[in-house]
């Protein structure tokens, strides 16, 4: 294991500050889905037990460096306590010497969240001014969001070397699951991968078809893969300007024996809206005035027979 956790680090007395994703979802000003903040708790909960103070980094939605008051952190305070059953103090600043006042009156046992991180241009410029205004707040950095750990922004990586740094537990998890799995794995293995962009994924993608046999692609990056191939998308999200880079992925995975597996039907609609009427067609099939929105239960079937071949 090539990394810290909070096993390795002396926290007694001393103000960690932990990187979070609660970036959850919300509506009419009340958080609807509070999984990503539970997931949390463990390791907020192994910090205080261990003395130390608890002050959490934290983005939500996409301010893009601006002072967005519906994109305050704030909302998410009532789901914060109920998961962690007491109260929260709210910073409503995430550096300076505002922030650093809530930090240095907070008692033992307290946790306080900082405001929306990306409220400053600096988070992600990673901008090494920003991470050592944030670094000055605590004594160790402990980064628990896994999730979005692959974009260096300042509360992610540079800051990592400006302080003591460890692993929360649900990063710890993540990791080992990643050692075990990739380190020296039981083959046939499969990856998973998904979310709406290639361009935040290439070393990932890069390194995981030299490693896996079947790396399966979902979300809006299958889309910029069918479209980088000549596919018709519609409408739906992709990112037609990656079409190259996709192609040398799909070469380098069919150099590497990596079958890679993407949409062979799709859930089609004209509306992004609960309850849209849809259809069911070809990958290769979606009308010019629709959006790919989900893999077909063709595709579905494929994924849960990947050993066999095609």
């Amino acid at each position: 294991m090539g990394w810290k956790t909070l096993d390795d680090i002396n926290l007694d007395g001393k103000t960690v500050l932990v990187r979070v994703d609660i970036n959850v979802p919300v509506k009419d000003g009340v958080v609807t889905d509070a999984t990503r903040i539970k997931r949390i708790v463990p390791t907020i909960k192994d910090i205080q037990a261990a003395g130390g103070k608890p002050v959490l980094m934290a983005h939500f939605g996409r301010p893009k460096g601006k002072v967005v008051p519906e994109l305050s952190l704030k909302v998410t305070l009532p789901a914060l306590e109920e998961a962690f059953d007491q109260p929260v103090i709210f910073a409503d600043e995430s550096e300076g010497k505002r922030a650093g006042s809530w930090i240095n009156e907070m008692n033992p046992g307290d946790i306080v969240l900082l405001e929306n991180l990306r409220f400053h241009p600096g988070e992600e410029a990673n901008d090494p001014g920003f991470a050592a205004e944030l670094a000055s707040l605590g004594d160790v950095y402990c980064n628990d969001a896994f999730s979005v750990s692959h974009r260096a922004h300042a509360s992610t990586e540079a800051i990592a070397h400006l302080l003591p740094a460890c692993a929360g537990r649900l990063m710890q998890a993540e990791l080992s699951a990643l050692e075990a799995a990739l380190g020296n794995p039981e083959h046939p293995v499969c990856a998973v991968v998904g979310g709406a962009k290639v361009s935040t994924k290439l070393d990932l993608l890069g390194n995981l078809v030299s490693k896996v046999d079947y790396l399966i692609i979902g979300g809006g990056m299958a889309n910029t893969f069918l479209a980088a191939q000549g596919v018709g998308v519609g409408k739906s999200l992709a990112e037609h300007e990656m079409k190259d880079t996709a192609l040398d992925i799909l070469t380098k995975a069919k150099d590497e024996g990596c079958e890679v597996i993407l949409p062979t039907d799709i859930v089609v609609a004209r509306e992004f809206k609960e309850n849209a009427e849809y259809e069911v067609l070809p990958f290769d099939a979606c009308p010019p005035d629709a959006m790919i929105l989900d893999a077909g239960p063709k595709t579905v079937e494929r994924i849960t027979t990947v050993r066999e071949p095609l």
